[in-house]
């Protein structure tokens, strides 16, 4: 377990360890189709963090990092098979991470915070596009920024 997360429930927990799968699930899934190359991406970012994580967040990232193709392929089977239905359960849940990082310390929490939205950008560009150009589609793009996660870096 790692030592940050002490002073949180076990859902509390259970949603951090959970919100790297929903966030590759939310940008992989937003156009309502998971293409391979964001999946692949997805699972190759859940390896490389492992190692090339801020420093704060490799132990957090060695322990997502255990189960994530498992977890992945479970919520992808357990959540609305729709991107109009699936999107709005991914992003009220991620909508509770709002509650859980001011819990934490602040330097992880914002590293947490800036890890989430680099996995999402990662994720959506994996496509490609043509030449480099339009490799974020238009409904990655409304949701890459995670804007439904406060900073916890920026005063409210």
């Amino acid at each position: 377990m790692i030592s940050y997360f002490d002073n949180l429930r076990q859902d509390e927990k259970d949603l951090m360890y959970r919100a790297p799968v929903l966030v590759a699930i939310l940008i992989a899934g937003a156009d309502d189709k998971f293409d391979k190359k964001e999946i692949k991406e997805a699972l190759n970012i859940s390896q490389l963090k492992q190692v090339k994580a801020r420093r704060i967040l490799i132990d957090y990232y060695a322990e997502v990092g255990k189960d994530f193709e498992y977890n992945l392929i479970e919520e992808i089977a357990t959540l609305p098979r729709e991107a109009r239905k699936r999107n709005p359960v991914i992003i009220e849940e991620l909508e509770k991470l709002n509650l859980v990082l001011p819990k934490l310390d602040k330097k992880f929490a914002i590293q947490y915070y800036d890890s989430m939205i680099d996995i999402a950008k990662r994720i959506a560009t994996a496509s490609g596009g043509i030449l480099g150009y339009l490799s974020v589609g238009f409904e990655e793009s409304k949701l890459v920024e995670l804007k439904m996660i406060r900073n916890p870096g920026k005063p409210k």
